[in-house]
Formats: structure tokens, C-alpha cells, sequence
């Protein structure tokens, strides 16, 4: 195989894992009966300390302050997450995440930590160093791109 054919191969390989992380996300959200919005907030409040203010939620999901709590209600009503006063300033609002997220997190995603480190354990330290700066490289490539569109006019029929 050419390196242009194997560089085709991986480009499309990149689709088709793309694909799965997108199925794997709708059954996610499915099964704890979120939207695809819902989740992406979920996933942002189990990462790191587990509690974002309202307005770092709205700018990491990129929606409006009111789209936002509109995300936030629902987390609520799910049980997913809390919203409780800032201990440093009264007039700021965090939201938290719950114990029931963080055991769907347990349930959901922690099985699929330990897969991928079962599947990784085949590679050897060099292996795994390539995988890693492709990885990054391939995330970078994607802000890019990402960037690129945003900025672009809305084309109008």
C-alpha cells in the first residue's frame, strides 16, 4: 500500500470512528434521556471539579445565557445537576454535578476507559507516543477547521 493510499485508509478510518463516537453518544443520551446539548453539559460538569458557573457553562456550550438555563433546568429535572450558591460571590450561581452523574459516569463511561486501556496495552511506548501526537495533531487540524467555518458569513439561498 502507497503512503498516499494508507494516508486515504486512515482519513477514513478518522470518519468512521468519528461516526461511532457519535452513535455512541446518542445512545448515551438516550438511555439517560437527555438531548445531545444536555449531554455535552453533563460531560462538561463531570470533568474536572464538577460545578461551573452558569455563564462558563454558557460559554463553554457556546449558547446563550438563556439557552443555557434552558440546559441547566433540564440537567435538574434529570438529577444530573444542582445548582448552589457561590461560597465566594453571593449573586453567582454553580451548577454542580450529582451523585446520580457521577454514577451514570461510572456506569456509562468508566467501562469504556477500561477498554480502551485493554485495547492500548497492545502498543508499545514508541506506538503509543505516535498515537498520541497524531491524536493531538488531529484535534488541532479539527479546531482549525471548526474556526475556519464559524467565521464564515452564513450563506443566504
Amino acid at each position: 500500500m502507497s503512503k498516499r493510499d494508507l494516508a486515504g485508509s486512515v482519513a477514513t478510518e478518522l470518519r468512521l470512528l468519528q461516526q461511532s463516537f457519535d452513535a455512541f453518544d446518542e445512545a448515551v443520551a438516550t438511555t439517560l434521556k437527555l438531548n445531545r446539548t444536555d449531554l455535552r453539559a453533563l460531560d462538561l460538569l463531570l470533568t474536572g471539579e464538577g460545578r461551573l458557573s452558569a455563564g462558563e457553562l454558557s460559554q463553554a456550550l457556546k449558547l446563550s445565557p438563556a439557552a443555557t438555563t434552558t440546559v441547566i433546568d433540564r440537567l435538574e429535572r434529570a438529577g444530573f445537576a444542582d445548582r448552589i450558591a457561590d461560597p465566594h460571590n453571593r449573586r453567582r450561581v454553580l451548577v454542580a454535578a450529582t451523585e446520580a452523574a457521577r454514577a451514570a459516569e461510572r456506569d456509562i463511561y468508566a467501562p469504556v476507559g477500561v477498554a480502551g486501556a485493554e485495547a492500548l496495552a497492545e502498543y508499545d511506548l514508541d506506538q503509543l507516543a505516535t498515537i498520541h501526537h497524531f491524536l493531538q495533531t488531529a484535534r488541532r487540524v479539527q479546531e482549525e477547521q471548526a474556526t475556519r467555518i464559524s467565521r464564515r458569513q452564513p450563506e443566504h439561498p
